[in-house]
Formats: structure tokens, C-alpha cells, sequence
């Protein structure tokens, strides 16, 4: 069975299968422009395009996971790729490792059109805290959050973790199998009842859900280990828990709004059904942001010229709209003014201020303990 990642998650929604590098046999030695990335973000006529105007070859190479890409990256990786994607925190991680470099955000005009919350001055994830310099291109952007039929479910109920551990929904909930972010969002619940957040924090730093104390991951294990008496399942797809939802099996589930599209578009959708996503509780949220980075294999010169040219390629309003499309996901650039009023709901566009106040996806501070806690949870 194939591993669930959110990548195989948006790769449910993408392009048919695609056969990469896109190679021009006409042309006498083009450049070679490397990327590592997710491939449900290839468009390959956006690619094509781009290959002939730039006489280059563009060769992609997919992973399904961040630490995939970073074990690749490591491995002489900034050597062998020009451009990298990445999400949450896992950036930050790249540059202090010196795998990636500072980008120039003059450098790519499209990088003015972003959404407030994704400017260079608000958006800090991608800032480097010692030396101010930005290293990283925001690109699509999203939620671990509630999927629900207010039909079934209050809407103020879904304002609380709570809900995906409410008796009165028993048999009705799901999440999916995915165990990072299961913990996660339980550890948000857990943390909030301790009042542990606002005391030292095992690394010094403010709080963060990937970090937790012994303590809080028992609190975690406990809480996961009662709610699985109250789940139907836990989904391994999408196009599962569409039918666990339209079907009204299921009234409240925990996804990346992917099915809150589906179901919303969906012409056999469930009539009674009034379907909504909810973002952020009040305990918090998990959010991820997806960017475009520029190894540190990469000189100044023609090479970056190019990859910065690639970036302002994909981060346009007209690819911007149909990697939405395609991908199933919110967008950095602010595409309102080309947008209707459905794509506007669909896709989250005036709901972009919520990101703030989410936890931005990272990598647990112990995956041994983590791993250890779902094998726990999984055979109680």
C-alpha cells in the first residue's frame, strides 16, 4: 500500500502522470535546470513554454515528503539540484545547513503580488532571524483542519479542538492515518488543558507543537488512544473520506480542505449536506506554505537569473490559478480580482489572515518518541 503523504493527498487531484525531464531534441546543448519537488506542481505546457523561451532543459525530480527531499539534499544534493521545495519550518532547516541560499525578492516581480500575509515584511518563516535576508519563495498554502456538515455539526463547535473528541459524535469522526499530524493536533488540545505553553520550553524557544515534553506526549498518547473509540476510521485517501462524508457516515473529519472542494463541486454531492472547512480552532491550527528554494549550489550569474525567471513563471496569477485547479490548494499571489465568487470560497482567498495564526508544519523533535507513541495508540 502506498505510503499517505499530503503529497500523494494532492497528487490525487493533479495532472496525469507525467514523463520527465522535458527534453528538445532540436536543440543543440540546452542548459540543464534542475528541480526538486513535489510533482503535483508541474504543469508541463507551462514547462514546455519555458524551455523554449529560455533554451533550457528543465528535469524534475519528485519526493513525497520533506525529509525525503532533505536526506537527498544532504547528499550532495546542492550540487545536483537548482531548485527545491519545501514547507513549514523545513527551510529554515535547509539554510542553517547551508543547502540553500538568500534569494532576492526584486529579483522576481511577480513577488509583488502576494497576499498581505505572504509579503517578505509579514511572512517571517522564510526570513532569516540572524541576518534579516529572505530565502525562500512563498507558493501554495493550506491547513490540517475540519471538514464538517454544519447540517450535523455546530458550526461553534468546530471553533474547538474538542470536537474531534466529542461523545456526541461517536462513530461519525474520522482523521486520516497520517501520525505526525494526529499527534500534533492532540498535543494543541493537550497543551491547552496542561497550561504547559507558556513555561520553558524543552529547546529555549517559544512554543511549538513538534516539541514536547515527556509529559505532554503521554497526555497526547492518552487522548489519541480514547478517541479511537469514537472514530470511524481513519481514512487512508481522499476519495474515501469524500464518501465517508457525502454519504453522512462520517459529519466531521480532519483534512487538508481538498474534500471540502470535491464536495462543494461535486454534482452527486449529499443534497442535505452543508458543507464547511474550518481553518483554526481556538486552541490553534497546523498550516503548511509551500516554497520555492534556490540551492546553494547555485552561483550569482546566469544560472540564478534563470531560476529566479522559473519562480516568477510559476508564481504568475495566470499559472498561480491553475496550480489552485489542479493541486487542489490555496495560493499565495492574490488572485481575487481574476477570481468568481465560488473559487473564492473554494480556495480559501479571503480567509488568508487565518495562516497567522497557525503552526506551521516541522519535524518532531524526537520521531523515535513519536513513532513509538502512534505504534501505542495503534495497538491499545
Amino acid at each position: 500500500m502506498q505510503k499517505l503523504t499530503r503529497r500523494t493527498v494532492l497528487k490525487t487531484g493533479a495532472a496525469a502522470a507525467l514523463s520527465m525531464p522535458f527534453v528538445r531534441p532540436s536543440w543543440a546543448a540546452p542548459q540543464t535546470i534542475r528541480a526538486l519537488m513535489w510533482e503535483a506542481y508541474v504543469l508541463p505546457d507551462v514547462v514546455t513554454a519555458f524551455e523554449e523561451k529560455h533554451n533550457v532543459k528543465f528535469v524534475a525530480t519528485f519526493f513525497d515528503g520533506n525529509s525525503e527531499a532533505y536526506n537527498k539534499l544532504r547528499v550532495g544534493g546542492a550540487k545536483e539540484f537548482d531548485l527545491v521545495q519545501a514547507d513549514g519550518f523545513w527551510p529554515q532547516l535547509y539554510f542553517n545547513e547551508g543547502l540553500i541560499r538568500t534569494v532576492d525578492y526584486a529579483a522576481v516581480p511577480g513577488a509583488a503580488n502576494y497576499l498581505p500575509e505572504f509579503q517578505p515584511e509579514t511572512f517571517k518563516v522564510l526570513t532569516d532571524a540572524k541576518s534579516g535576508g529572505k530565502i525562500g519563495f512563498p507558493f501554495c498554502w493550506g491547513a490540517y483542519g475540519i471538514t464538517y456538515d454544519a447540517a450535523n455539526v455546530a458550526p461553534e463547535k468546530t471553533q474547538t479542538i474538542e470536537c474531534l473528541f466529542n461523545p456526541d459524535y461517536a462513530g461519525r469522526l474520522s482523521t486520516s492515518a497520517r501520525f505526525e499530524e494526529n499527534i500534533a493536533l492532540a498535543a494543541l488540545l493537550v497543551t491547552d488543558r496542561m497550561g504547559t505553553r507558556d513555561k520553558p520550553r524543552p529547546d529555549g524557544k517559544p512554543f511549538n507543537p513538534y516539541v514536547l515534553t515527556d509529559e505532554e506526549l503521554d497526555g497526547v498518547q492518552k487522548l489519541l488512544t480514547e478517541q479511537k473509540a469514537l472514530l470511524l476510521t481513519r481514512y487512508q485517501d481522499n476519495p474515501t473520506l469524500f464518501q465517508l462524508l457525502q454519504s453522512g457516515a462520517v459529519v466531521a473529519a480532519t483534512e487538508f480542505a481538498q474534500v471540502f472542494r470535491q464536495l462543494l463541486t461535486s454534482k452527486d454531492g449529499n443534497p442535505k449536506g452543508d458543507f464547511r472547512h474550518t481553518l483554526k480552532m481556538k486552541e490553534g491550527g497546523l498550516g503548511w506554505v509551500d516554497t520555492w528554494l534556490v540551492t546553494s549550489g547555485v552561483a550569482d550569474g546566469e544560472r540564478l537569473d534563470i531560476c529566479n525567471s522559473f519562480i516568477d513563471t510559476m508564481i504568475s496569477s495566470t499559472v498561480m490559478k491553475r496550480i489552485g485547479e489542479v493541486a487542489g490548494c490555496s495560493t499565495t499571489i492574490d488572485l481575487r480580482s481574476v477570481s468568481s465568487e465560488e473559487e473564492r470560497k473554494l480556495y480559501l482567498m479571503d480567509r488568508s489572515s487565518e495562516i497567522a495564526g497557525l503552526f506551521m508544519f516541522d519535524q518532531p523533535s524526537s520521531p523515535e518518541k513519536w513513532e513509538r507513541i502512534w505504534s501505542n495508540v495503534q495497538a491499545a
